[in-house]
């Protein structure tokens, strides 16, 4: 076996996607420590009583998620019924409303839930609850007659970088396998 019989490019080739696939192992652990933080905070916005002024923009969202807020829906534009779950794990509609506000701004507010996917009468008002992804309050106490949906909890967030970590660093000692043995059994044949 000679140096100048292992083949460079495909070597480079080789080393080259290894080496990314290392960095993205360490990106997802950089990742989890983020996740971990975010979650975290969230964990104490949930235990945060005070109430938070309703959030306008995406920042504003992500930092208040999980904590109670409140506003005055003076007109409701629209009500649309989906997939929703109640505060006792059944599967059903959750409505919700989609309210301008006073400063003529819009929010939306999940009222409720029941097995009924038809919308009900809701007309407006005073709206208080737990700021959900997506930036909609779920109502606390439910609106419109609805029963309770279930509440917007932070573990329920996937949290999946360690595997994510953990999978990169495997397919990187693969694919050193892999070369390796096919590296070994061409260098053999000549």
């Amino acid at each position: 076996m000679k140096l100048r019989d292992i083949p460079v490019a495909s070597s480079l080739i080789v080393l080259a996607a290894v080496g990314t696939m290392i960095w993205l192992g360490f990106w997802q652990l950089d990742r989890l420590k983020q996740k971990e933080a975010l979650l975290a905070h969230y964990a104490a916005a949930q235990k945060d009583d005070t109430l938070a002024a309703f959030p306008q923009g995406e920042d504003a969202i992500t930092d208040l998620l999980y904590r109670r807020s409140a506003f005055d829906c003076r007109k409701v534009d629209g009500i649309r019924s989906v997939a929703g779950e109640s505060s006792n794990g059944t599967s059903g509609w959750a409505h919700i409303a989609t309210c301008t506000l006073p400063d003529g701004g819009s929010g939306q507010v999940a009222l409720g839930w029941s097995q009924d996917p038809q919308a009900p009468a809701y007309v407006g008002g005073r709206v208080s609850g737990i700021i959900a992804p997506g930036g909609r309050i779920v109502a606390d106490p439910p609106l419109a007659g609805l029963a309770a949906l279930a509440r917007p909890d932070p573990a329920n967030i996937p949290n999946n970088h360690l595997a994510y970590a953990w999978q990169w660093f495997i397919f990187a000692a693969t694919a050193l396998v892999i070369y390796t043995l096919a590296l070994r059994r061409r260098l053999l044949a000549k």
